[in-house]
């Protein structure tokens, strides 16, 4: 499997995931051309990409949506909710009614060799989810836009062994920044996002022997920094009730504008 962040920061996300043979957008929040430059980087047409999995309708993940389906006639998967906030959202534009297929948390369905998962999280969004994506054994799942985790969310996150799991904003930074109080209230709630520190200790219930990297995503442009973020939850992993240190694993931080580097596993 691999798993590549074409974009992932507060401004846009697009994940691809994928075996030798199958390959899965997980949102589209950057713009079509983009998309299209960022598969070529990895060595892919738009076309063979078997869909775009929404997580939920915020512009940072749909932006590009209806450019790629139109364009290439990708079929949409997300959630009834999801699928009528998008419907609703005038720049995404029209999109033929055959590309919509409706998801439902915790039952799998196979796309390709691959089955993938929805799971249910809180966000301040109609019915926001994020996926976890198999091969065989393996397993990837990417982790963004949550104002909290719960034993449900750890339950389901056992033994994977690669996350893109977000790290949105530093709180102090968030705090004394320039956003109006009732954003800072929103982003710091529980639909919200979660914070370095938050990251960490979510990060460090998830661990196991077998865990091969996280890639930390979705940042705040305003309210973080890769470094920053980095030593914040690699602390938190070495600090928490748990048998692993921050240095235990590879761990990278997605880049905003361009394409990561991919996980092989």
């Amino acid at each position: 499997m691999r798993l590549c962040s074409i974009a992932s920061g507060s401004s846009g996300n697009c994940i691809l995931a994928g075996s030798d043979n199958s390959h899965i957008l997980i949102d589209a929040g950057i713009s079509g051309k983009r998309i299209k430059e960022g598969l070529e980087q990895l060595g892919l047409k738009p076309e063979e990409t078997s869909g775009i999995f929404v997580t939920h309708e915020h512009m940072d993940h749909i932006q590009g949506l209806g450019v790629m389906a139109r364009r290439h006639g990708l079929p949409i998967y997300a959630t009834e909710k999801t699928i009528r906030a998008i419907k609703q959202c005038a720049s995404v534009g029209e999109i033929d009614e055959g590309l919509f297929h409706v998801v439902h948390p915790d039952e799998p369905l196979t796309v390709g060799d691959l089955s993938v998962e929805p799971i249910h999280v809180s966000h301040d969004a109609a019915d926001p989810v994020m996926y976890i994506v198999r091969h065989g054994k393996r397993s990837a799942a990417v982790v963004t836009d949550l104002g909290k985790y719960d034993h449900y969310l750890i339950d389901k996150l056992q033994g994977v062994h690669v996350l893109l799991l977000e790290a949105n904003h530093d709180v102090r930074m968030l705090e004394m920044g320039t956003y109006p109080y009732p954003l800072k209230q929103r982003i710091l709630s529980e639909r919200g996002h979660l914070s370095n520190e938050t990251s960490g200790r979510f990060l460090g219930e998830l661990l196991h022997d077998r865990f091969e990297a996280v890639v930390l995503g979705h940042l705040s442009k305003e309210n973080n920094y890769e470094k920053l973020a980095y030593e914040t939850v690699r602390l938190e992993v070495t600090l928490g009730d748990n048998p692993y240190k921050g240095s235990d694993f590879p761990m990278y931080v997605a880049k905003r504008d361009e394409p990561s580097q991919c996980i092989y596993f």
